[in-house]
């Protein structure tokens, strides 16, 4: 059974708290605290100020729905991007772009107007500002960088609106972006460029051994009550954001509605935002609750996925589950926490 492991530190899990309360990836209503716990964490010396308070209530939506589906209404639609984009690229400069000229190498993706990470760095090639040598790896399902102006071994990283840059291990042109993102590009160890390289060939040939089907071996609810794992689960699409990408795209939220339509959960309660104190856009679905456990105060669930060798450190990442699209991944986990 996966394990969230012991080294994870308290920052990590404050720096996973405030972000998920700012970006609306899973549930965490923040930053209230329950009268119950002690000291808050914030109060430490060298902690991030909390997030700003969450607006009023937006829409929610229970499901299974009366009809007893387990797709929320098609009524909310995300912003195109639309701003100044800023890349910075290290030892070689900084550079602006205006989102709407960008068009996406992954049209298979990406609806008309959206775009990824890797797309903006291919608009800044395309425009001469930067010369990129990349290539599209079918055995891994994304583009990779070759070199920059004639240097290898590149990756990234990302900041949306509210938050702070973070690691990722996450395919580069499958990584949304919005309004109020910011780039930064940096030299990476090339052995440890190649362990992303191995989990994402990993991930497309346990695609292929499965017919094509996505077949999650692990993916893990945790909550205060304790925990559950579901094994060999199989993840259909449900083209929850067909705002943003394309028909049949798989993403994380995808996990939870497969496993209500398999009768595994019971119920989840999902809640459109628009904006989060100082994120805006966040653009996306909040799951709110799982079965009996529902987010309140400063308690609430976020998520990651991917490959084991990256848990947490990788794979919790602050791109929204339902425009996070997943191939095939090791797990899956949900789990509870509270400031």
């Amino acid at each position: 059974m996966f394990k969230i492991k012991r080294s994870h530190s308290l920052l990590l899990v404050v720096l996973c708290i405030s972000l998920a309360g700012l970006l609306g990836l899973t549930a965490c209503t923040v930053p209230a605290r329950p009268p119950e716990q002690g000291p808050s964490p914030f109060d430490r010396p060298g902690f991030p100020t909390p997030p700003s308070p969450i607006p009023p209530p937006q829409p929610s939506y229970l499901l299974p729905t009366n009809e007893g589906e387990w797709v929320p209404p098609k009524s909310h639609v995300g912003r195109k991007p639309t701003d100044t984009g800023k890349v910075n690229i290290e030892g070689i400069g900084d550079f602006t772009f205006n989102s709407e000229q960008v068009e996406t190498l992954r049209p298979d993706i990406f609806r008309p107007g959206h775009f990824s990470i890797f797309d903006a760095l291919a608009h800044l090639d395309g425009r001469g500002d930067i010369e990129m040598d990349y290539h599209y790896d079918s055995h891994m399902n994304t583009h990779f960088i070759d070199a920059i102006d004639g240097e290898p071994n590149w990756w990234y990283q990302v900041k949306y609106s509210g938050g702070w840059f973070e690691s990722n291990a996450f395919r580069m042109d499958m990584y949304p972006y919005k309004n109020n993102t910011e780039i930064k590009v940096y030299r990476q160890d090339e052995n440890y460029l190649a362990r992303i390289c191995g989990t994402f060939r990993a991930e497309a040939m346990r695609l292929t051994q499965n017919g094509g089907q996505v077949i999650i071996p692990e993916v893990t609810i945790s909550t205060f009550s304790g925990r559950t794992t579901f094994t060999n689960v199989v993840v259909t699409a449900h083209n929850v954001r067909s705002d943003v990408l394309q028909p049949d795209m798989i993403t994380a939220l995808d996990v939870l509605l497969s496993l209500g339509e398999q009768g595994q959960l019971n119920q989840l309660k999902l809640t459109w935002y628009e904006r989060i104190g100082d994120a805006d856009p966040v653009d996306s679905y909040w799951v709110e609750q799982i079965d009996v456990h529902e987010a309140y105060n400063g308690c609430g669930f976020v998520y990651e996925a991917g490959a084991e060798e990256f848990s947490f450190q990788g794979n919790h990442i602050h791109v929204p589950l339902d425009v996070r699209i997943i191939i095939s991944p090791e797990y899956a986990l949900w789990y509870w926490i509270c400031l």
